[in-house]
């Protein structure tokens, strides 16, 4: 049934309004327009936290939304009639894009803040909204009346009126019809629809009749409630010539049927001649934007033009269907061209016509032009016993077909329509066969679904493109419970109750509350992760009763469904709610089933980002909630060309082969390249777009093996892994808009023999800003996570979990996909395994860290040589640039900053040539790694090791551990010697350093603090003639200081 799409806009209230009626108080009222519809809510008189709780709907055509980028604007306004105002009575705008809309069940209480209508007006305040769509079924069409009675005095529909709707085209028209309404005269409900802004909404609502064609249609900029029609409202403007035009109509009926499909022709010298169809085709009326009510079914809105990557024209043939042919079986076809043989599916027999059905399409790879010049179609029945049989038993007959003859066709033409072909040689002498036969690219539709020779048909080689679930924190809050029944034995102890809350193969348990009144509190917080849908997923709180011997009793269960959770998009505080715990095994005993009650606070965070990936290589930062995403900052194109010089990864029949394919992970997104079977160098050439929302994120592209490209009759080989050969990541920060980086990137895999590089892949990407520039600003001012990261932050651990359970759900979710994909790829582009510990690791951030403070290290080598008089030119600027601050400190900054600029700018001369940046064998160490360290790191955990080898492992890590030590207790004594300067731990020294300072506190008194300045400056930077060649007196004195080192045992 058809349906129409509505979108509902609840005013919930409004926070700290701006006054405006001159008083200290505002009277606001809200206008909301969507789509050229116009509805206000009531007027709160004088208030300034106003509360509306307000529904307003608004007709739609479903998909116009995604597809235009329709925007809300919600405009709040002062009534001047409870408070005359001289000023503007604008107390602020919200605009919302459509593409924050969400359908019904997630929607959430937002507070938009209120934003400037113009440039130099004063807002504040913020409005309450949830904003969904629900898509509703049409109503059934209301019978046809007499249309000769006046529509005031029409009586409801009759018996008689069924009749007449189900053999409308055979009854004969009625006279007054024809009198009232001559050819002449346009119908102005038909031909010429009036405009949705200005008449009528796009869509009627169900159960509301149409008005009558001769009374003016009141515009939807009134629609409002009953309650609400004194409210002041701009009337929009007048439509002079459409209710001219209906006013010389003659009377409608009281109820129209919903618009019918006619077909018109319209001439200047003719009248408008309409013919109704036999049987018309029912469309909800949309919006201004009528021709695209389905576009989203048919049009791609990601399509792309396949211009990052290499034209491969493939020879598409396709078999729709065959008759005449003498046979009861089920034939084939064989299609031969390029030297290749490649049979159909058996034709299914049409039970209502004699036709034999394929409906397939295949692709045959063309090198050259002038690689083949023949195609040959066959028709056989049984099926040749060898491709190569051109004749025998089975054949039924065929056709040829001159490459050179075969038209080409691009995207943008239509498909080519299937043809009769009569087909000759063989037994059917009648025989015609439906095909269609053209020469495409990549690009073409048919590509995806076809069967194509370099991936050997199979049906897991087809390019896919997979989407993650949408995922959601789960917070529970267990607070307390009350009436546990316990047994009259154990009422006098001490009752150790714990709450376990389960969610799938999750299961956290709160910590023990020891009571003796059957009261446990917790006030505890657990999280889980939940994917959507939430159908059939229930959360299960288990009260459980901790007994002697480690033993656990279950005291009561509650369930509670995902679909009655309430979700939240900010820090409120979600409603609590009483839960009644039932006896765990209720068929033992219906009667006693109420085993307590639980108080629990139960809702889902769709402030937060779900991680699925390290924070470090994310490819996305956005909330869980649609109506928090931003704008798209730009899209980034990515084209998969080929693969060169790959490894053999298995034998197959002695002879080594290797199925490559590549996947490509951006946010939400995944898409898998076709499998190209049996080759070392090949070659896809797709094409993929990703939105981009955030340019500090990160595209991972992986290659692998694949075993189910080559199936074989062992069930044992059928189940291997697909085997990883290497990846690639793109930081989007580092590309440049509009400019397109194609490269080749060495695929390098790090196993417990040590690095290998599997071969060479050829990318080619692209990146289309679509922000302005002051928008680039404002997203790098921006967090990058979102705001309740910040304010209700997760631990460490915490995170590492929850992204442990993102990972297993994201590739259960994938691996149920058709075709799979199999969980040992998801891992692997997660980095799901990165977080096991490794020695080289260990070394690799300690040589990062040196190479980080080896600047500072530059610096305090550079005045120590300033200092030393190495270079005397140096040193007497710098004495001049020390006057010249110290007599003008407010140059002190700007110098620096300068110089600061000064150094990005000469670093600019020696940044970084390389294409885009990659995998770096050497600062990762793993060049000269060792077998024992490369074998520690893919241990797994538990260790699988001989025992030998752990304790060979361990007392290293035991050398390690006292290295590390020993720096800990030199930073600590450091620090312990800085706080002995004032603790009077060694009375003659603080002693001394008081009284030091006391005389330094008096002569900055009377010394002018310019002149202290360069005094010490000038003594720091003396010659070196004039030094003692041993340490400094302070640097004596500090290390004399006492610490607490000499306490440890």
């Amino acid at each position: 049934m058809a349906t129409f799409r509505k979108l509902i806009v609840e005013v919930v209230d409004g926070r700290n309004l701006l006054p405006k009626d001159g008083q200290g108080t505002s009277s606001p009222y809200a206008i909301v327009d969507f789509c050229g519809q116009r509805k206000r809510t009531k007027t709160v008189v004088r208030d300034l936290n106003p509360t509306w709780n307000e529904v307003l709907d608004f007709n739609i055509a479903a998909g116009a939304m995604e597809l235009f980028g329709d925007i809300l604007e919600v405009d709040v306004l002062h009534d001047r009639s409870y408070g005359p105002t001289r000023r503007n009575n604008c107390l602020g705008r919200i605009r919302v894009s459509s593409r924050q809309f969400v359908k019904k069940g997630e929607e959430a209480l937002i507070y938009f803040p209120l934003e400037k209508k113009r440039f130099f007006s004063w807002t504040q305040g913020e409005i309450g909204f949830k904003i969904y769509y629900v898509d509703e079924e049409l109503p059934p069409p209301p019978p046809v009346q007499d249309e000769a009675k006046p529509p005031e005095e029409a009586p409801p529909p009759v018996a008689d009126a069924d009749a007449g709707t189900t053999d409308a085209p055979a009854a004969p028209p009625p006279p007054p019809e024809t009198e009232a309404a001559p050819p002449a005269e346009p119908i102005p409900a038909a031909s010429d629809p009036p405009k949705p802004s200005e008449e009528q909404p796009p869509a009627p609502p169900p159960g509301e009749p149409a008005p009558p064609s001769g009374e003016t249609a009141p515009p939807p900029e009134n629609s409002t409630p009953e309650a609400e029609k004194q409210a002041e409202v701009e009337p929009p403007p007048p439509q002079e010539a459409e209710q001219s035009n209906a006013e010389s109509e003659p009377p409608a009926p009281e109820q129209v049927p919903p618009p019918q499909i006619m077909a018109s022709i319209e001439n200047k010298s003719a009248p408008l001649v309409k013919v109704a169809p036999f049987q018309p085709l029912r469309r909800p009326l949309l919006s201004s934007s009528n021709f695209a009510a389905d576009l989203r079914e048919t049009v791609s809105i990601e399509r792309t033009s396949f211009d990052l990557v290499e034209k491969m024209h493939y020879i598409f043939v396709r078999v729709v269907k065959a008759r005449g042919l003498p046979t009861k079986g089920n034939p084939v076809v064989t299609v031969a061209v390029s030297g290749g043989h490649i049979s159909s599916k058996p034709a299914q027999k049409s039970t209502q016509t004699s036709f034999f059905e394929w409906d397939q399409i295949f692709a045959f790879g063309r090198e050259t032009p002038e690689s083949t010049s023949l195609l040959e179609v066959s028709v056989w029945d049984p099926p040749p016993a060898h491709p190569s049989d051109v004749a025998g038993d089975g054949f039924l007959g065929g056709v040829c077909f001159d490459v050179a003859e075969i038209p080409l066709r691009d995207p943008p033409d239509s498909p080519l329509a299937p043809q009769w072909y009569r087909i000759e040689g063989g037994a059917a002498y009648n025989g015609v066969l439906m095909l269609a036969t053209w020469i495409g690219t990549q690009a073409d539709e048919a590509f995806p679904e076809a069967w194509i020779t370099d991936t050997a048909g199979n049906v897991h080689s087809k390019s896919k493109v997979y989407q993650s679930p949408k995922m959601w924190y789960l917070r529970v809050t267990a607070i307390e419970a009350q009436d546990i029944n316990v047994s009259p034995l154990t009422a006098l102890k001490d009752l150790s109750l714990h709450l376990t809350v389960k969610l799938g193969f999750q299961m956290q348990k709160t910590k023990v509350s020891v009571t003796r009144n059957g009261t446990p509190s917790w006030n505890q917080d657990l999280i889980f992760v939940a994917a959507e849908p939430f159908t059939h997923d229930h959360l299960i709180f288990a009260l459980e009763s901790q007994q002697p011997k480690g033993k656990v009793a279950t005291l009561g269960v509650a369930r509670v469904p995902l679909t009655a959770i309430e979700r939240r998009v900010d820090d409120r505080m979600p409603v609590s709610h009483w839960y009644s715990l039932q006896n765990p095994n209720m068929e033992d005993d219906e009667k006693s089933s109420y085993k307590g009650r639980v108080h629990l606070r139960v809702c889902f965070d769709g402030g937060y980002h779900v991680m699925d990936e390290a924070a470090h290589v994310s490819s996305d930062f956005r909330p869980t909630a649609r109506q928090l995403w931003k704008p798209p900052f730009g899209t980034v194109e990515l084209g998969i060309i080929a693969c060169t010089n790959l490894l053999p990864m298995k034998t197959i029949c002695g002879k080594g082969a290797t199925d490559a394919y590549a996947v490509a992970k951006y946010g939400p997104k995944w898409v898998r390249t076709r499998t190209v079977s049996d080759s070392l160098d090949p070659k896809w050439n797709e094409q993929y777009t990703w939105k981009v929302y955030d340019p500090c994120t990160v595209l991972t592209v992986g290659v692998f093996d694949s075993y189910a490209a080559f199936q074989v009759d062992s069930s044992k080989q059928a189940t291997y892994p697909d085997l990883r050969m290497g990846k690639v990541r793109i930081r989007i920060s580092t590309l440049q808009t509009g400019r397109v980086y194609r490269n080749r990137y060495p695929l390098l895999l790090l196993s417990p023999a040590g690095k290998k590089q599997m071969g060479e892949i050829e990318l080619a990407v692209r990146f289309v800003r679509a922000a302005h520039t002051l928008d680039v600003l404002h997203v790098y001012s921006q967090p990058l996570l979102p705001l309740m990261h910040h304010i209700k932050p997760l631990g460490m651990v915490q995170q590492e979990m929850l992204r442990t359970t993102v990972t297993k759900i994201v590739s259960d979710h994938l691996s149920r996909s058709e075709p799979p994909l199999r969980r040992e790829i998801v891992l692997y582009m997660l980095d799901a395994d990165s977080q096991s510990f490794s020695m080289r690791k260990v070394r690799a951030n300690w040589i990062r860290i040196i190479n980080v403070v080896a600047g500072v290290v530059d610096i305090v080598r550079w005045i120590d040589d300033t200092r030393s008089w190495k270079n005397p030119t140096a040193t007497i600027l710098v004495h001049a640039l020390l006057v010249l601050l110290v007599w003008f400190p407010d140059l002190i900054f700007p110098t620096l900053f300068f110089y600061v600029f000064a150094i990005g700018a000469w670093n600019y001369r020696f940044r970084s040539r390389e294409p885009l940046p990659h995998f770096c064998p050497k600062m990762s160490m793993v060049d000269a790694v060792d077998r024992e360290e490369l074998d520690e790191e893919f241990d797994t955990l538990p260790s699988s090791r001989s025992p030998e080898k752990l304790r060979a492992r361990y007392d290293k890590l035991r050398t390690l551990g006292a290295r590390v030590q020993t720096v800990l207790g030199d930073a600590a004594t450091q620090g312990e010697r800085v706080q002995a300067l004032v603790m009077w731990r060694d009375p003659r020294a603080t002693g001394i350093f008081v009284g030091m300072c006391l005389v330094v506190a008096v002569v900055m008194y009377l010394v002018p603090s310019k002149m202290v300045a360069m005094a010490g400056g000038f003594y720091y930077m003396r010659h070196p003639m004039f030094r003692d060649r041993g340490p400094s007196p302070a640097f004596n004195f500090f290390r004399r200081l006492p610490s607490l080192s000499d306490r440890m045992m």
